[in-house]
Formats: C-alpha cells, structure tokens, sequence
C-alpha cells in the first residue's frame, strides 16, 4: 500500500469516534467483546482516576468495554489496592500461567492479559497518564469497529513543533525520532508512516495478539509491529490522534538503556527475517558513565531481551480457549 494512502485512509482524530452511542452499536453489530488492559508497577497515584474514568464513562453510561483489569509486575505501594477499590478486576503477573517461571517487564504483563482477559479486542493503556479521558480508549476503538480489515491500532500524540496556517508538524518522541523512524525508513519504509510507533496506547485484535511473541522489556512495541507487519502488511494498521498526552519525560540516560534493548529486538528480527546473515552474538551489556569531580565511573546495565512465544503455543491457553477439542473429536477412533 502506498504510504500516502494509507495514512489518508487510516489516519483518524479522536473526534471521529466521540459519538459513543454509534460506536456502542457498532460493537454490537460486530458481535465482539472488549477488554481494557492497565499494566502498572507503582502507580497508585494516576490508577484510581483512570479507573474511575474508564468505569464510569465506558461500562456505566456507555456499555463499550466488558472488562477493565490491571495487571501488576508486583508494586510495593497501593496500586493493587487502590485499582480494585475503583472497580477494576486486579491480577499480579507471578500468578498467572503459574506453571511457566516468572519474569519482570511490561512485555510480561502484556503477554499474560492475552490469557487471562476475556475480549475479542484488547485495549492496552499506560497507567501514568496525568490528562487521561475516555478518548484513549474509544479513540483506539473506533478503527476496529468500524473497519473489520483493521487489526491493530496505535496511539499517537500532539506533540506542535510548528505550527504554519493551520500546518501541524509532529513527530514521536525521542527514541522514535532517533532511533526507530531511522530504522524503519531504511528497512521498512511503508512503517515509517505509523507516527508514534513506541507509544504504550494500542487496541488490538485477539487473533493477531495471540499469533505474536512477546519481548518481556523495551522491545515488544518495536516487535508487534514488525511482526504484525510481516502477517497481514500496513493495511492492517490504523492510528488515532489523541491529541495531548501527559506524563513524566524519562531522563536521556534511561532512554539509552531503552533503545539498547529495542535495537536488539530489532536486529534479532532483521535476523529471523533473512535481511541480515551471519549476524554476531549480541553483548548483553550496555556501559554508560558518571563523572566524579576528574573521574569517570563506568555504570554497566546487563539488558537482554528475552521474549515470550506465541499465546497459541501454549497447552494452557489452547486448553482454556478449547481450541483443540475439534481437533481431538476428528482424531478419536471411531467406535465400532
């Protein structure tokens, strides 16, 4: 699909999906259930506005979302406890798929909603949203609603560089512009159109989520799109403006950190692909420095970027989704 194209066809504002009462029906008439998934680690202090929010505005007075559930990397404050006072379904990432071992990072959590939420579609939002508003969730949904060839939608943001008789230039954030834009404009260019491709506000089918592997870091953003990408090509994107998002800005010493883990989901990709042989093995080992009055102290980050398999690969998950018992009937022996 031509670049300019698709971003004319699949490029929408919030304001296209805000009469909720339509999009109530047209979830009907889809015949889909909807999941809204908050990974958290320490975020007592915007959970309980966004929960009240989303449950209020979404399930309450428009019943567009059937679940609203917070999974947690195990925070040591009130999250847990304030998300459930709200009305929010709470789970701890350690204890779902309690057979496999363990492991930390957003991209667990992520992966795990797969299993324990019930939605055709899975609404994934950020839980440190200062501005939040019901727009970061019907936003997303809008395009799956309305286009049943739309499989994976992305948040981007305003972010006004210029602003030139009614011209608005924007961009993604730093690791975005730095990194990723430059990345998918030499090796994929038709991705280069998705304007914030590491944002953490998507809405996705359960289809495409459960065919995909989950880095468990800085990586799974980068990797659902490339693996989305490769399974059904740019037609199956769109993406919604939500205009402002509000949070805390990362200091740039932590964007390194993110981008070394991303650039080896994306080289490990490149590999799987064919696009780049004889790759070497990565050095896990990201050195960073601080200085002390003359001195230099060397500050080593050992990243790796391991990555879950596919949800359909699971026994667990084709046990519960009983999507092996057609297969069972047809294989039993007949009965004499």
């Amino acid at each position: 699909m031509e670049i300019n194209t698709w971003l004319k066809n699949n490029t929408f504002h919030h304001s296209d999906f805000e009469d909720l009462n339509a999009l109530v029906k047209a979830k009907k008439k889809a015949g889909v259930t909807i999941s809204l998934c908050i990974p958290t680690l320490n975020e007592e202090k915007t959970i309980g506005k966004e929960i009240v929010i989303f449950h209020s505005e979404l399930m309450n007075r428009f019943p567009l979302i059937d679940e609203i559930a917070v999974i947690d990397s195990g925070s040591v404050d009130n999250t847990l406890e304030v998300a459930s006072a709200f009305g929010a379904d709470t789970y701890l990432a350690d204890d779902i798929l309690p057979g496999i071992e363990s492991k930390k990072g957003k991209g667990e959590n992520l992966w795990k909603a797969i299993y324990q939420l019930k939605g055709d579609i899975i609404v994934y939002i950020d839980a440190d949203i200062k501005n939040i508003h019901p727009r970061f969730v019907y936003g997303l949904l809008g395009p799956l609603l309305y286009q049943p060839e739309t499989k994976y939608v992305k948040a981007f943001y305003d972010r006004p560089l210029a602003f030139s008789e009614g011209i608005r230039t924007s961009g993604g954030g730093r690791v975005t512009e730095i990194l990723i834009r430059p990345l998918f404009s030499l090796f994929f260019p038709e991705l280069s159109a998705i304007i914030q491709p590491l944002s953490g506000e998507y809405a996705v089918r359960r289809e495409v989520l459960e065919q995909i592997s989950f880095p468990i870091g800085y990586g799974v953003e980068t990797s659902h799109l490339l693996d989305v990408y490769k399974l059904y090509g740019l037609s199956a994107f769109a993406q919604t403006d939500l205009d402002q998002r509000v949070h805390m800005n990362q200091a740039t010493i932590d964007l390194g950190r993110m981008s070394f883990g991303i650039l080896q989901t994306f080289l490990s990709r490149m590999k799987a692909l064919g696009l780049m042989k004889d790759m070497p093995a990565f050095e896990n080992i990201l050195r960073q420095f601080q200085a002390h009055n003359q001195e230099f102290e060397t500050i080593e980050h050992v990243i790796v970027e391991e990555e879950r398999p596919p949800m359909l690969s699971l026994p667990q998950y084709r046990k519960k989704m009983g999507l092996d018992k057609s297969k069972n009937k047809s294989d039993a022996p007949e009965k004499n």
